[in-house]
């Protein structure tokens, strides 16, 4: 298979949540995650916030229901893991 982004962009891990999401969680290289699998939990979800509060990571928390996965995903899920930066640069001073 083929992709347009380079690699490491997006990885894709598989396992159950309670063995992967600690470690994800409280990794450092990891910006982002999405608690969508720890719906069922309300303590294990608090655990993962809070390790994932060590180093600012983007926390996605779970929705209230299981969400209608045949819906349009929509760009809520997107748009809480980018990061915009505004640049100026100033030309002609």
């Amino acid at each position: 298979a083929t992709s347009d982004l380079p690699g490491g962009v997006v990885n894709v891990l598989t396992g159950r949540v309670a063995e992967t999401a600690p470690w994800l969680a409280s990794h450092m290289d990891v910006n982002a995650i999405d608690l969508t699998g720890a719906a069922g939990d309300a303590e294990h979800a608090r655990q993962l916030e809070v390790a994932a509060a060590d180093n600012l990571k983007r926390v996605l928390r779970a929705p209230d229901t299981e969400p209608d996965w045949t819906l349009p995903p929509g760009t809520k899920r997107l748009t809480s893991h980018l990061e915009l930066k505004t640049v100026w640069h100033p030309i002609g001073v």
